[in-house]
C-alpha cells in the first residue's frame, strides 16, 4: 500500500518542482529557466541593464561559473531581475516600486 501510495506522490512532487522553475513573461513569450542570455535577448529584447555579479563559489574543484544580472522594467509598477549562471537563466525576482 505504502509502495502505491508513494508512485502516485512522485509525479505530483515533480510537477509541484517544476511549477517553481524560473520564467518571465515578455509580451507573448516566455523565458524559462535554463535559457541562454542569447535566447532571452531574442524573446524580450535588451535589458535595461545588466551587472556582472561574480563567480560561483569553487567545491572540489568545479564551479566558478559567472553570475550576471539583468533587470526589466518597470512593467506593470514592478522590476524585474533575471539572474543568469554560467550564461543560463537560474532565477527570477520581481520588486514592486514604491
Amino acid at each position: 500500500m505504502k509502495a502505491f501510495v508513494l508512485s502516485l506522490a512522485l509525479p505530483l512532487l515533480l510537477l509541484a518542482a517544476d511549477a517553481s522553475a524560473a520564467t518571465y513573461r515578455c509580451g507573448t513569450k516566455l523565458a524559462s529557466s535554463g535559457d541562454r542570455t542569447i535566447e532571452v535577448s531574442n524573446k524580450c529584447g535588451q535589458p535595461n541593464s545588466s551587472h556582472f555579479v561574480g563567480y560561483t563559489q569553487v567545491v572540489n574543484g568545479i564551479g566558478g561559473v559567472q553570475i550576471e544580472e539583468w533587470v526589466y522594467g518597470p512593467a506593470n509598477g514592478a522590476l524585474y531581475f533575471l539572474r543568469f549562471e554560467g550564461g543560463r537563466l537560474s532565477s527570477v525576482e520581481s520588486k514592486r516600486q514604491q
